[in-house]
């Protein structure tokens, strides 16, 4: 089976060659792999984005690909329209997106990460006030050029699209004001999830025409878990998020386009009605957030859902060893892919920069190695 061919036959529940694989990686260890791999293309490049953005592909995507080629890794490809809109500012240190929100580089033991200080709605009171705001148009993209962005994927599935109305909701006004707006700011909590959907409805209509059928993911998405429970509660979810959900999967399938889902942490309890809303693949099974039991998530979802993900990266990656990698590698295809089909194995968020090559090897190894 192709790449391609082997990740639809997971999603579509059809028997598979072998488990599929993909990864998420930080961008030191994408430039730990290439360097490992001797992958010129790409090496010491900013840009950490696997997807694409412009009319071929980067030169740090070409290297992804050749690095998926010699692991094994089928990858899925995220690609976007590329932004034309209104020139975006960058002052003292800090870069923004086109929404506002502001990036500032804070250095860590292994590496850096670009941090949010900036929320551009944060200190705003009034309707007023966020009628005035320059909310990002439609129109400040160019959607002509998705078609060559998809001939460039070679023999991989592709994404496009990524609905997110509550953590955009976060990016907007703050972790904790976001939080708390549902309770004490209601209506401008619905005003600002009702324009985030206007956006995300019209934006992602143009990339799905603009793909002809050849786009087989969107992410209609959200963080809702913690390390233990729901960040709001199922009533905030229903009357406030789960309508734009909605709207978002009802467009996708309008297309024939497969609902992907990323749900961080301990989303458990909101899960029976992200199925029935028509969710089909499942990510990142992030199993140590809470208790979750695989095997009887593969029996309650399995013909539902495809799972994704899985492979625990804060602590069996990052602090086991090769050997217990490999055990889980095991345990994770025996109870999410039981049946040989429903899970695309990877790590269960991005590859951290703490951890180590063998453990990273060792993880797809063990899931290529019946391809052999």
């Amino acid at each position: 089976m192709t790449p391609r061919e082997r990740v639809l036959a997971a999603v579509h529940h059809d028997p598979t060659d072998a488990v599929p694989t993909d990864m998420w990686a930080v961008k030191e260890i994408q430039e730990l792999l290439l360097t490992h791999f001797d992958i010129t293309e790409g090496a010491g490049e900013q840009s950490v984005g696997i997807g694409l953005n412009g009319g071929a592909l980067s030169r740090r995507a070409v290297g992804i690909l050749r690095l998926w080629d010699r692991m094994g890794i089928d990858g899925i490809l995220g690609i976007k329209p590329p932004y034309i809109g209104p020139p975006i500012p960058e002052q003292d240190g800090l870069h923004f997106s086109e929404w506002g929100f502001g990036y500032r580089r804070s250095d860590h033991a292994h590496g850096s990460y670009d941090e949010q200080v900036v929320f551009p709605l944060a200190h705003m009171e009034s309707i007023d006030q966020l009628e005035e705001y320059n909310w990002p148009d439609p129109d400040w993209y160019d959607y002509a050029r998705i078609p060559s962005l998809i001939s460039e994927c070679e023999d991989r599935a592709v994404c496009c699209g990524y609905s997110a109305i509550f953590t955009f909701h976060n990016y907007l006004r703050g972790l904790e004001t976001s939080l708390t707006d549902p309770v004490l700011e209601p209506e401008i909590t619905e005003f600002i999830t009702g324009k985030l959907s206007a956006f995300f409805t019209e934006y992602h209509r143009r990339c799905f025409l603009a793909g002809e059928g050849k786009i087989n993911f969107t992410q209609v998405t959200d963080d809702w878990g913690s390390q233990h429970g729901l960040l709001c509660s199922p009533d905030v979810f229903r009357r406030f998020y789960k309508p734009s959900m909605i709207r978002a999967i009802e467009l996708a399938q309008e297309f024939d386009i497969t609902v992907f889902h990323h749900d961080d942490g301990d989303m458990r309890a909101l899960l029976p009605e992200l199925t029935s809303m028509g969710i089909s693949v499942l990510n990142p099974i992030q199993w140590r957030c809470g208790d979750w039991d695989l095997a009887k998530l593969k029996e309650e979802y399995g013909a539902q859902l495809c799972f994704h993900g899985g492979v625990d990266n804060q602590g069996t990656l990052p602090f086991g060893s090769a050997e217990e990698v490999r055990r889980e590698v095991a345990c994770l295809i025996e109870t999410l892919g039981s049946d040989n089909t429903g899970y695309i194995l990877g790590p269960c968020h991005n590859i951290q920069a703490n951890t180590p090559l063998e453990n990273i090897l060792a993880m797809y190894d063990a899931a290529t190695s019946s391809r052999r």
